[in-house]
């Protein structure tokens, strides 16, 4: 009699469960439809997954101030360095270096898009 009670609380509890996580996926559902509709400003982790990747392919590009030569140098960086694309001016590419400095002008002659 006692293994009876315990399996019947253990399937409430099996129930319980799944209907708690029928709801979460219901909510996780109605809150990602309400997100793709405008309802919700996406997070700043989604916006950061959104933006588009750019790789320096040379060594010593120059980094500027803005968009053109006549901006002053801030750095160089090498091959490979990442850069998260934020905007373009012309042949230039506004972005953030990935573990550097953010609002940086590098020519598109020296980024892969």
């Amino acid at each position: 009699m006692r293994r009876t009670a315990v399996t019947r609380t253990i399937a409430r509890l099996a129930v319980a469960t799944a209907a708690t996580g029928a709801l979460v996926a219901t909510t996780g559902a109605a809150h990602a439809t309400a997100r793709t509709q405008g309802a919700a400003a996406p997070s700043h982790a989604a916006r950061q997954a959104a933006a588009r990747v750019c790789t320096v392919n040379d060594n010593g590009v120059n980094f500027r101030g803005g968009p053109g030569e006549n901006f002053p140098v801030l750095g160089k960086v090498n091959a490979g360095q990442k850069l998260n694309m934020r905007g373009q001016q012309g042949n230039w590419v506004m972005g953030d270096l990935w573990g550097g400095r953010t609002g940086v002008w590098i020519h598109v002659a020296y980024l892969n898009c």
